[in-house]
């Protein structure tokens, strides 16, 4: 008998049957097939596993990829809370590559991304633990001639406390692996919630404390050699010479192997690689796209702005309905291209045999990779491993493969252990790049002020039509659309189109946010040109379109509150606004600055008042909350990606800067009790950032800014 569980590692240890094993394949309501015992068998799972208790304790068989945005932690806690057992209780395991049992069904991919991880993880990893404890307590019911009512469980321990007896769930393991999986799997109600809505330590905390923690970039293999590259620096060029002689003569260097427009140096470590990379003597042609310049894909864009294009959103008479306004406002805003730039920069680990590969990498879509591996070989996917590291950043750059199909075209000859790491500057000139967006805004208002007509045109990349197809629909984006199209605002009279533009020369990509991130610094800017227009509060103006949005104008008052809306700044200092409906999450930011002209823009304090739904862990949301914040105000202030004769302009953190600490201002998040589902919040934060900044900036100095980056502009 067991009465104390120490650990995850020690979970169950020491019971008679310690050499048995279930995994539990966790169907949904309706489903009777049985779950599959697995004894020594850890890696055996049928559809929709997510559970699995061995001899090691309790594994959850995580179906998203974790990128610093704590989902290994939130995710486990959903299936702890309803298997009844503690957070320190559970592993966390990477899901291995299978688009049937870890799906993603809002992505419809096994994918990482657009801050759906607990909202798709919400149900079926709480119904994961439920079915299992099910199970589970059934076995031992049965076992003791009880009903399965009259037992209860306490951190993985069944007891019936009328015969005081107790098993573990190990115990009865075996048991349970012959009974049928529940037709219907009742959840808890969330007034009966143990960890979910607490304050939990993360789980990876300890061993990225101790540097154990490992990022694919720290993989180490026996007999591993280290590879880095140079690539053509314009997209579609060529190498035209290179000395491969002077590369294999450096000390260190084992092998040189090249595809049309790169070329990879293999070492005994990365300094060897690097020195015979700069030894190469590169020189390159650059092929179809020499002329590509930002201002002539600016030009484009602006051309293609002015033609119709597909309509998103018609109520009838906008156009109308602003010809008749009595104040009518006329805008166009541009958003640039940006880098992703983590800070782990792009690598992966090869082990290519003859008749299989092993792939160790931290990606956010491991089916992809996989097939990625597979198409470069030869192989066939079941025979390429894919090893899931823990990412070092991430922000939609490792929703896509490409580095990964180079490495393999690259590596596909050679037949030991390699790692291949992109430099920081290879990283920032090819990556996939945030759209270019050019925006045509306007709007009417009405005798009393209200807003009365608005019509939004998009003009962009789509990222959509590249990555997922078949959500393209019709020529529309919805990506691109996000939060232009609906607003949380009253509104019934808007015109929205899409103009689908593709800049020659680029690859576009998602990047933290995409369409909600760029069209949020359009909207909530020009709604505050608006309240400007007819001489009234921006805040203000704000909560009367709000009639029939509780939880949006509980944030704003919440947000407007906290910050002391009303309280006269001094001069130089402004406060601006951002008020949002964003990956199911109402958000409402504050930011005060102050700008010291000729100088600088000062950001002084951030406010952000959210209703994200039930809260898993209020921890999580915080510093979602704070990093997302910052990371979209210093994209706001200082970032763009330029292009010069084909080629990016910007290269490392010192043209590409990023938001340091002794520039960052106090961040403050309130979280708003809710009972709904709950909503995204990797990146609301970053969404929220830019249209708070150039209010601001308008208020501290009556300058509107429609273009980004903002700060140079500002002073």
């Amino acid at each position: 008998m067991i009465e104390n569980l120490v650990s995850r590692r020690n979970f169950l240890r020491g019971t008679a049957l310690a050499t048995a094993g279930l995994v539990l394949a966790v169907q949904l309501p309706g489903n009777t097939r049985r779950a599959s015992a697995a004894v020594g068998e850890q890696s055996k799972f049928i559809p929709n596993a997510f559970v699995k208790i061995d001899t090691d304790g309790i594994a959850l068989i995580m179906p998203h990829t974790e990128v610093g945005q704590g989902i290994y932690t939130s995710s486990a806690m959903l299936m702890a809370e309803e298997l009844e057992v503690d957070l320190d209780q559970v592993r966390v395991e990477a899901a291995p590559p299978d688009l049937k049992k870890y799906m993603d069904p809002i992505l419809f991919d096994q994918a990482t991304g657009g801050s759906t991880s607990t909202q798709s993880d919400w149900v079926r990893l709480r119904e994961a633990g439920a079915s299992a404890r099910i199970m589970l307590v059934g076995a031992a019911a049965e076992r003791w001639g009880v009903s399965a009512d009259d037992c209860r469980v306490e951190k993985g321990i069944i007891r019936h406390d009328p015969s005081s007896r107790s098993l573990s769930y190990l115990d009865v393991a075996p048991d349970a692996a012959t009974r049928e999986a529940p037709k219907q799997v009742p959840l808890k109600d969330p007034s009966q919630f143990r960890l979910i809505g607490t304050r939990a330590k993360r789980l990876d905390t300890p061993a990225k404390v101790d540097g154990s923690l490992v990022y694919g970039i720290d993989t180490r293999l026996p007999g591993m050699a280290y590879a880095t590259l140079a690539i053509a620096p314009v997209k579609g060029g060529r190498i035209a010479s290179m000395n491969e002689a002077a590369a294999r003569a450096v000390k260190g260097v084992r092998d040189v192997v090249r595809t049309e427009d790169s070329v990879a140096v293999i070492g005994e470590h990365m300094w060897a690689a690097k020195l015979g990379v700069d030894a190469l003597e590169l020189s390159w042609e650059s092929g179809p796209n020499a002329s590509v310049s930002t201002q002539a894909i600016v030009n484009d864009m602006h051309e293609a702005s002015l033609k119709p294009g597909v309509v998103v959103r018609d109520d009838k008479g906008a156009a109308e309905a602003i010809r008749k306004a009595k104040t009518k406002l006329d805008a166009i805003y541009r958003s640039p291209f940006l880098s992703h730039s983590p800070l782990e920069p792009m690598n992966c680990t090869l082990h290519i045999k003859d008749d299989r590969a092993e792939l160790w990498v931290g990606t956010q879509v491991p089916v992809r990779a996989q097939k990625a591996v597979a198409e470069a070989t030869g192989l066939p996917p079941e025979k390429v491993t894919v090893n899931n590291q823990l990412m070092g950043g991430a922000f939609g750059r490792r929703l896509d493969i490409d580095t990964i199909e180079q490495a393999a075209k690259l590596l596909r000859n050679i037949r030991y252990p390699v790692k291949l790491v992109w430099t920081r500057e290879q990283d920032l000139t090819h990556d996939f790049f945030r759209p270019y967006y050019y925006d045509r805004v306007s709007a009417g208002l009405d005798d009393a002020g209200r807003l009365v007509g608005r019509t939004h045109r998009v003009t962009g990349s789509s990222v959509m039509a590249r990555w997922a197809p078949p959500a393209f629909v019709n020529g529309i984006d919805p990506d691109s659309l996000d939060c232009a199209a609906e607003t949380p605002y009253d509104e019934t009279s808007v015109f929205a189109d899409y103009v689908r533009h593709e800049p020659e020369g680029l690859t576009t990509a998602w990047w933290r946010g995409v369409g909600a991130t760029h069209n949020l610094f359009v909207i909530e800017s020009f709604v505050d040109e608006m309240a400007y227009a007819i001489g009234q509060d921006p805040v203000d103006f704000r909560r009367k379109m709000l009639t029939r949005n509780p939880r949006a104008l509980a944030v704003l008052e919440l947000a407007a509150e906290k910050a002391g809306w009303k309280d006269k700044l001094p001069q130089g200092r402004g406060r601006g606004v951002n008020l949002q409906f964003a990956f199911n999450t109402y958000l409402a930011h504050i930011l005060e600055i102050e700008v010291v002209p000729g100088k600088e823009v000062k950001l002084l304090r951030s406010v952000l008042a959210v209703d994200c739904g039930i809260v898993i862990n209020p921890d999580t949301v915080r510093a979602q909350m704070e990093g997302g914040v910052l990371f979209g105000l210093g994209t706001a202030m200082f970032n763009e990606v330029t292009f010069t004769d084909g080629a990016v302009d910007q290269s490392n953190f010192d043209n590409y800067r990023i938001l340091r600490i002794n520039e960052a201002p106090k961040v403050e998040v309130y979280q708003v009790k809710s009972l709904e589902k709950p909503g995204g919040v990797g990146e609301a934060g970053t969404a929220a950032a830019a249209g708070a900044l150039a209010n601001a900036i308008f208020s501290a100095t009556g300058k509107r800014i429609r273009s980004l980056p903002l700060s140079e502009a500002a002073v």
